[in-house]
């Protein structure tokens, strides 16, 4: 899809589009990408409908929990971002959850055994031994994260070439840690999945809302990149990129 709009205007829409939560629906018709076939949402959503007591951890804005179509009679949702905090207490108060602000990098804010399900969505980190302790016997974690190298043809367009560690930093067989934490994996599959940047706007607007990929990243310190990818998808269509994504299912014996 090309556009008769400016390099300038592209980007200043991007600018102004805001970051808080986990809403992408900004990007329709600039940027798609494909979906992971287990359907997370969905199955979250599913395992919610069985709970007793559940934790979302790093929810975001809160919108896949409140995607949920039942929720349990207990549930509570963590975030670390003030902002993100705001938007997932105004989205799931309605629901009848619990917004707790607590930092990504602290212990888990609850008791032993609270939950009988913790799940999470594209945390930053998975904190293994603090899952395994607030989950109770026989619990579960379910969680879909980001796999390695994902969306790195972006990511090295803009940081150049990046070292083996750094591409294998997010590896599924990294979710192994779960079973250091007590906790029996039952479920672990990856994919890779395709994304198109229509336009500049979006990839600024994705670079702002996902600060981890480009860190530091500002319009003024990529201006020159940022201009010359313009111009090449102005002229020969999207920018392609893939992103990695893996599912895992792991859960806490019901007998030590």
């Amino acid at each position: 899809m090309t556009t008769t709009r400016t390099f300038e205007a592209l980007v200043d829409e991007g600018v102004a589009a805001p970051v808080e939560g986990w809403d992408f629906s900004w990007f329709e018709g600039r940027a798609t990408e494909e979906r992971p076939s287990w359907g997370y949402a969905r199955a979250m959503g599913e395992r919610l409908a069985r709970a007793s007591a559940a934790l979302d951890i790093q929810t975001g804005g809160g919108e896949v929990l409140a995607s949920a179509p039942s929720l349990p009679p207990l549930i509570v949702a963590t975030e670390g971002w003030p902002p993100n905090v705001a938007k997932a207490t105004a989205l799931l108060h309605s629901r009848g959850a619990v917004v707790v602000a607590s930092p990504e990098d602290a212990p888990l804010p609850f008791a032993d055994g609270a939950f009988d399900l913790v799940t999470s969505r594209h945390p930053v980190t998975t904190h293994w031994p603090e899952i395994a302790r607030v989950l109770r016997p026989g619990g579960t974690y379910f969680s879909q994260q980001v796999g390695p190298a994902s969306v790195f043809e972006l990511v090295e367009y803009f940081l150049g070439p990046l070292s083996q560690d750094v591409r294998n930093g997010r590896h599924p067989d990294r979710a192994r840690a779960a079973e250091a934490a007590g906790l029996d994996v039952v479920d672990l599959r990856a994919e890779r999945l395709r994304i198109e940047f229509h336009d500049i706007g979006a990839v600024v607007h994705f670079l702002r809302k996902v600060v981890w990929m480009v860190p530091g990243f500002t319009v003024d310190r990529y201006r020159t990149e940022l201009r010359a990818l313009h111009e090449r998808i102005e002229a020969k269509g999207p920018f392609v990129a893939h992103s990695a994504r893996f599912l895992i299912e792991a859960r806490k014996p019901r007998h030590p």
